[in-house]
């Protein structure tokens, strides 16, 4: 057995397609999952096999699907893109990696852009049993209680893989069989590629079936295992938009499975939604009703929602809190500092123990460019405030209620402004000055 083998496998991702039942000219690989394209939760799913390569296999919409592939980390996280110029079946699509892995001699695992559930460990152990039983090929596979659609597995009576048939080929009785093919493979290299110079187009698709390979290596006496996955949906593929959403379901509780495990509250996990890649500290509540998208990082002791949106770029603070109808984009609110009503805070910067009354608005839209709002520790900011950035708030300083704070007109540390513009309250301090 070779250097390669023993260590991490070749991976190739397929992710040509256009998914014409998704009634999209987008490709059916960037369509977001739980704040991802489905190709990075593949390529997340990847990373710790630690691969000796990483090739997807594009085609339509291949700029949108390299951009995709870009947002999953640095470069990519090491993909390589192969194009695939005509669709012409799974087969060829493979196909299409073998000159990017000229010299590889190891195992090849061949991915689907469009399943974004399976689990790291779930794919250690498909390569593990396919090295342990020394295979040539090993095929995850899963059991539906409605299969239509799906290639199914076909099995002597001793139980081993005699063959894939895809549902239009199918005879009446293959077709009751309720063992799948996932589509997920792994192959040795050196029997992967003559086989599939062997494919021939002689069927109800018209196309180079990757799943006629098994039955190749089977015809010359290798080895081909089946294994099964134990969730379906962790090999269920998106085909259309109903797919998504239901998949959308099952990712997003698991999300919050992890995060309960890690030690957060979340009251109502039917009615909250959080983003893949939302940190969140333990100790911290999430009530009911709360949108959590992007990248977004809740220290430890939070409380969010109910009926809270914290976008993209949203850090909280250990303690911070933030309430009924209050959005958050790009901003960080600090120690101990609460949010609790109908506010919205974008592009701003609110230190520790500050109070933000309700109906405060950071307005950092000017028409054209975006500003930042900067609220100091210990504020006391009075209903219905409105900032229209850039501007600079003092520590100890307070707004009365309905004050709107004009850009460049900062409110001094330790002084009260009220007004519409906004002006300083004098001071009714003896011995000092009105302003």
């Amino acid at each position: 057995m070779s250097k390669n083998r023993r260590t991490g496998p070749a991976v190739v991702i397929l992710a040509a397609g256009q998914g014409k039942r998704m009634k999209s000219d987008l490709p059916k690989v960037v369509f977001d999952l739980a704040g991802w394209p489905l190709i990075r939760h593949v390529i997340e799913a990847v990373k710790p096999l630690k691969a000796a390569r990483t090739i997807a296999v594009t085609g339509h919409g291949r700029k949108l699907v390299e951009k995709a592939i870009e947002g999953a980390g640095v470069k990519g996280a090491g993909v390589e893109t192969v194009l695939q110029r005509e669709q012409k079946g799974t087969g060829h699509a493979v196909k299409c990696a073998e000159k990017a892995l000229k010299g590889f001699d190891g195992d090849v695992m061949v991915l689907l852009g469009d399943v974004p559930l399976m689990r790291p460990a779930l794919l250690r152990s498909l390569l593990t049993a396919h090295r342990r039983r020394k295979a040539a090929a090993t095929i995850l596979t899963t059991l539906l209680h409605d299969p239509t659609g799906y290639g199914r597995i076909l099995r002597d009576e001793k139980g081993e893989v005699r063959a894939i048939r895809e549902e239009k080929d199918a005879s009446p009785a293959e077709r009751s069989v309720r063992e799948i093919n996932s589509g997920i493979m792994v192959f040795r290299s050196d029997l992967l590629w003559p086989a599939l110079r062997r494919l021939r187009a002689d069927n109800a698709q018209g196309e180079y079936y990757l799943t006629d390979v098994p039955g190749f290596l089977i015809e010359r006496g290798e080895k081909v295992l089946g294994l099964e996955a134990p969730d379906p949906d962790d090999v269920s593929g998106i085909n259309c938009l109903a797919d998504l959403a239901d998949l959308a379901w099952v990712a997003r509780q698991r999300i919050l499975e992890e995060h309960m495990e890690r030690g957060v509250r979340v009251v109502d996990p039917s009615s909250v939604y959080v983003d893949r890649g939302v940190k969140i500290g333990a100790g911290t509540t999430i009530f009911p009703f709360t949108v959590i998208t992007g990248d977004v990082v809740i220290g430890k002791g939070c409380e969010v929602g109910p009926f809270s949106h914290l976008r993209t770029g949203t850090r909280l603070k250990d303690g911070a809190q933030v309430g009924n109808f209050v959005e958050t984009k790009k901003s960080v609110v600090g120690k101990g500092t609460k949010a609790k009503h109908l506010t919205y805070l974008g592009d701003a910067v609110i230190g520790e123990k500050t109070n933000i009354g309700c109906g405060t608005i950071t307005a950092n839209y000017d028409g054209v460019n975006k500003h930042r709002t900067t609220i100091g520790d210990r504020v006391h900011v009075g209903s219905g405030t409105v900032f229209v950035a850039p501007v600079t708030v003092g520590d100890d300083s307070t707004t009365g209620a309905g004050a709107i704070v004009p850009s460049g007109r900062d409110v001094p540390k330790g002084e009260t402004v009220v007004g519409v513009p906004a002006r300083i309250l004098p001071s009714k301090k003896p011995g000092r000055k009105k302003r």
